[in-house]
């Protein structure tokens, strides 16, 4: 197991997990526009490629992209790039998801590492950004599911597992931990529109995993846990701000707002390397604004359907921002942060 945050000078290898494959010389991802229908791999060893797959949510979730990103990178230096293509794949990678700050830090790794003109460190690091995913994801879900009592019902928004990530996941990953430690846990899915990544990724998961679950709108959520059919929620983030506020899949702030009402424990689940120090609170955050067709219909492989006439004006930001105020606690690989150490600073006092 790699030492978290610490370079391994690990060889290149060929890596996997459940949505990306690394044979050595090319890189493979699985097309999440198409689950759950169809399982289709994609050869995203070209930076185009990859930036595409990452534009138009082939490939995503913070934690994934930023690895994906990072062996794409690794791949081109081995395969002898100039030291000018090799920043100019990286700008173009950097800029795909502007939220997402896994890729700006996995990225902005490599480029540290390529001193001058020398790219020869560059692959190893890329092969270590995966490798401390890994370990993150392992630390995040053994401190989660110490917070799961047996019996417990959970909803969870979007999608946070091995689908987002190249480990276990994040709030995922937490609830798989519980559920393998023997804890009856039953999980209440958000569809996660517009995109229904919660829909079709995360019920797509669980079933693999054998780990119950109910598929709900977004909307029932509030009716979940007035029932008091959930006791927790968790949730992944794309970017956490210095002060513990966090962005993550655009429905999460109503989630957050409900569960408080509720007096239900909201927990966002991140890596240390979802963590922007440089970001002061979540009114830095920047917000993708995506394609208003998103919201007019819906496109997959069942096909397209449009519900609303083709004119309508529509609102379609791809995140919201979660203040800290409406958190119970933070979980990371270093540890769990309540709101008040959060507020307090905690984060950048381990960071020093």
């Amino acid at each position: 197991m790699v030492c978290v945050g610490m370079s391994t000078s690990a060889t290149w290898v060929p890596v996997s997990s459940m949505a990306l494959r690394m044979d050595g010389e090319r890189l493979f991802i699985l097309d999440q526009r198409r689950l759950p229908d169809e399982e289709r791999w994609i050869d995203a060893s070209n930076p185009r490629v990859m930036e595409d797959c990452i534009r138009t949510l082939a490939v995503r979730g913070a934690p994934l992209i930023g690895v994906a990103a990072a062996l794409c990178l690794g791949l081109l230096v081995r395969g002898g790039c100039a030291p000018d293509a090799f920043r100019a794949a990286a700008a173009l990678l950097r800029a795909a998801r502007p939220t997402a700050v896994n890729l700006m830090a996995a990225i902005d790794r490599l480029l540290a590492a390529a001193a001058g003109d020398d790219l020869s460190h560059v692959a190893s690091i890329a092969l270590d950004v995966f490798l401390d995913d890994v370990a993150r994801c392992d630390a995040m879900a053994t401190h989660g599911a110490a917070l799961v009592e047996d019996g417990t019902g959970v909803i969870t928004h979007c999608n946070s597992g091995g689908l987002a990530t190249v480990g276990v996941g994040t709030a995922l990953g937490v609830i798989h931990r519980a559920h393998a430690q023997g804890k009856r846990v039953h999980v209440y899915v958000d569809e996660t529109r517009p995109l229904l990544q919660g829909g079709r990724l995360t019920a797509w998961e669980l079933r693999r995993l054998g780990i119950p679950h109910t598929l709900i709108t977004d909307s029932m959520a509030a009716v979940i846990l007035r029932a008091g059919r959930a006791q927790r929620v968790f949730v992944g983030s794309d970017r956490v701000a210095r002060n513990g506020d966090f962005a993550n899949k655009v429905g999460t702030y109503s989630l957050a707002v409900a569960a408080a009402h509720h007096r239900v424990p909201f927990h966002p689940v991140a890596p240390w390397t979802t963590i922007d120090l440089a970001c002061a609170d979540g009114d830095a955050i920047p917000i993708e604004q995506r394609d208003a067709d998103e919201v007019r219909g819906a496109a997959g492989s069942f096909g397209s359907v449009r519900w609303c006439p083709r004119e309508t004006e529509a609102f379609n930001p791809s995140f919201d921002v979660t203040p800290v105020a409406l958190v119970t606690s933070l979980v990371t690989d270093r540890g769990v942060f309540s709101a008040d150490e959060l507020r307090s600073g905690v984060l950048s006092a381990l960071a020093d």
